[in-house]
């Protein structure tokens, strides 16, 4: 039993070490590159409206924020290693049949919110996950996402997740959130209000809203 926990703390618990290191440095890389884009893109609005403007915010060491006019994209990086269920496409890759270790990946998600859900606080809204972002010990990725299928997993093991390549990632889930409009609810679903809600809704402004409330969020929700 000792023997092997140590042969454990060896391999397995240090390969799991070695995905966060490399996730994080990923991560950190994708915050410089959310930092360049307000002075770039800004710029080329600035004569038109200054309330399109980006904004880039960082909330600690894993989570960043990229105002973008009335969306906000939320970069999230979970702490954690994770491993592929057995049943996953990802185990009749080429890259992972030649070494099973290479499926452990660190995991950053985007998320798609309202920029008033923020500046009014309203709790109950509902933000959409654009897209995740798989990357292993090697720096190689694939992505799950909308519009993302140039990097999906059939990319997986062929290239490396450095700046250029998370700049794509970020720019794909701008167009797509920007392209991602607010639907009116459908009337059943709002069609019976309490006291007590309007009253939270008056005072507070907390009506739960979501770009798809009401509605099953699916791939083709715009066109590709």
């Amino acid at each position: 039993m000792e023997k092997r926990i140590v042969e454990l703390l060896r391999t397995r618990a240090s390969l799991k070490q070695g995905v966060f290191d490399t996730t994080l440095d990923t991560f950190n890389i994708l915050k410089e590159a959310l930092r360049d884009l307000p002075s770039h893109y800004n710029s080329q609005i600035a004569e038109q409206d200054s309330r399109l403007f980006l904004e880039y915010e960082e909330v600690g060491n894993f989570v960043a924020k990229l105002k973008i006019a009335g969306d906000v994209l939320v970069f999230f990086m979970h702490t954690n290693a994770f491993m592929f269920d057995r049943d996953h496409k990802v185990w009749n890759n080429a890259y992972v049949k030649e070494n099973g270790a290479r499926c452990y990946t660190g995991v950053i998600n985007i998320y798609n919110f309202l920029y008033d859900s923020f500046r009014y606080s309203r709790m109950e809204d509902y933000g959409y996950m654009v897209a995740r972002v798989f990357v292993n010990r090697e720096r190689s990725f694939f992505v799950e996402g909308k519009r993302q299928r140039s990097m999906g997993l059939s990319n997986f093991g062929k290239s490396k997740l450095d700046k250029d390549n998370i700049l794509k990632i970020v720019e794909t889930a701008m167009h797509y959130s920007l392209e991602f409009d607010l639907l009116v609810p459908p009337y059943e679903n709002m069609n019976v209000i309490t006291m007590a809600q309007m009253n939270e809704e008056i005072f507070q402004s907390r009506q739960r809203t979501g770009k798809r409330l009401g509605f099953i969020f699916k791939s083709d929700d715009v066109q590709q």
